[in-house]
């Protein structure tokens, strides 16, 4: 009896050293099998790393949602209104003009969006320490900072509530940590709906009010709130984790911190996989041809991985040109896609605003953290704030996180499993984005979406 209990108990003790692994295991293959075979891989066996820009890069793979089961997912996460986002828009005269007013809400001088990033930053972390969860810290950060280069006006904390809870709802969902919940939603595009006559500058024409205000919530307040804390939250996990590059981003000059927020997005790219659906052939040699209609999986993870020594190994100096002898340009990193096929609109204003929100931090605290850091950060960053003035005695906290982090991720790869199996299921089921290109134009509707949670 004695024995069986011990057993019991060292079972129960090891789960989170081995039980997670086999989770996403299992997740991995129901996924795989509810999803389906759809996809060619790049790079993969037909196109390997070496042309994988050229082929990203192509103008036959601009096709985006219409024609691939796997643009029902996504649109089922981004529901209602994913036919408003930029990033799943078809190429056509629509995308165009909503392209065209996201660069222009975009465009602020660069001295004002250091400013804008500053006093941002400087609110949200206001009388902050101790243990956070630093996506969490963040996302009232960019939701104010989204409001106000979209309104030319300060946030006001009613706006930052629901632009921060929307934002979360999506990102958790995608996770597959929780379930979404439409209300939230729609409180914040009946927000948005009212205050369409504020937006400092013109919003793509041909759109409904309703229109308008999906773009608005999904390309401002979804999309950039969800990637810029994203990113912070895995360039200040960094940091906290390797307590000489901290030091040196910290007493160093904006070069070396630069590379740091390079070499960050080079190993947890804010994109696992951006699919495109090819609109004509793609010829990759005299007998060999990709086929219209076939859906590219990009693979940023591993692309980014190719051509760098030691791949998974933290090292800022990559992206220091006098060390690795050639042009940071001609490295095997595209954090913001590539310029000829949907790059990231923010591409010039990300970095910047990213480099003063983290100096911010760095000259407020001494960060720690000794959990585990992946790509999808589904534990939002857990980490330990001092303030610099104060003690700095990180060791208890750093024990408690290691093995908080341990059993968390035990909770958590099960709901995962259970979420996210559901939510893939859901999708395919409800079809949200083939319904949509197979309804008669004069009969096309807005979907409502998943209808989880109140």
């Amino acid at each position: 009896m004695l024995i069986a209990i011990i057993a019991v108990a060292g079972v129960l003790v090891s789960l989170p050293w081995w039980l997670p692994d086999r989770i996403v295991a299992v997740r991995a293959r129901l996924f795989a099998r509810v999803n389906g075979e759809e996809g060619i891989p790049v790079p993969g066996g037909l196109v390997g790393v070496e042309r994988f820009r050229e082929v990203y890069s192509h103008p036959a793979a601009n096709g985006r949602s219409r024609g691939a089961a796997l643009s029902d997912l996504f649109w089922y996460w981004l529901a209602p209104g994913p036919e408003m986002h930029q990033e799943h828009l078809e190429a056509g005269e629509r995308y165009d003009a909503v392209a065209r007013a996201t660069r222009d809400l975009l465009a602020v001088p660069r001295a004002q969006a250091e400013e804008l990033a500053r006093r941002c930053a400087a609110r949200a972390l206001e009388g902050v320490h101790g243990l956070v969860r630093l996506r969490d810290l963040m996302m009232p950060l960019w939701a104010e900072f989204a409001y106000e280069l979209v309104f030319g006006r300060p946030c006001p904390r009613e706006a930052r509530d629901l632009i921060t809870g929307n934002a979360n709802d999506v990102v958790t969902s995608l996770k597959c940590t929780g379930l979404r919940h439409m209300r939230r939603r729609l409180r914040l595009t009946e927000y948005l709906l009212d205050r369409l006559p504020l937006v400092r500058r013109p919003l793509p024409a041909g759109l409904t009010p309703r229109e308008q205000a999906y773009y608005l919530q999904g390309a401002f307040f979804n999309t950039a709130v969800v990637q810029m804390s994203e990113a912070m939250a895995h360039l200040l996990l960094v940091l906290a984790r390797h307590p000489e590059v901290q030091h040196a981003a910290r007493t160093g000059d904006d070069h070396y911190l630069d590379q740091v927020i390079a070499e960050t997005m080079r190993l947890y790219p804010l994109f696992g996989i951006a699919h495109r659906i090819t609109t004509g052939d793609i010829r990759l040699g005299e007998h060999t041809a990709i086929p219209a209609g076939s859906v590219l999986c990009f693979s940023y993870p591993e692309f980014h991985r190719a051509g760098f020594a030691d791949p998974d190994r933290f090292d800022p100096g990559r992206f220091d040109p006098g060390r690795s002898g050639r042009p940071v340009k001609e490295l095997n990193h595209i954090p913001f896609g590539v310029a000829a096929n949907r790059p990231c609109p923010a591409w010039r204003l990300a970095p910047i605003a990213m480099r003063v929100a983290a100096r911010e931090v760095l000259d407020r605290y001494v960060l720690d953290s000794s959990v585990t850091h992946t790509r999808s950060l589904p534990s939002r960053g857990p980490c330990l704030l001092t303030p610099r003035d104060a003690p700095h005695r990180p060791r208890l906290a750093l024990a408690f996180l290691r093995v908080r982090d341990r059993w968390e991720d035990v909770w958590r790869s099960l709901v995962q499993l259970v979420l996210g199996t559901y939510m893939v299921w859901d999708a395919r089921r409800q079809r949200l984005c083939e319904r949509h290109f197979t309804t008669e134009p004069e009969n096309r509707h807005v979907h409502p979406g998943p209808r989880n949670g109140s």
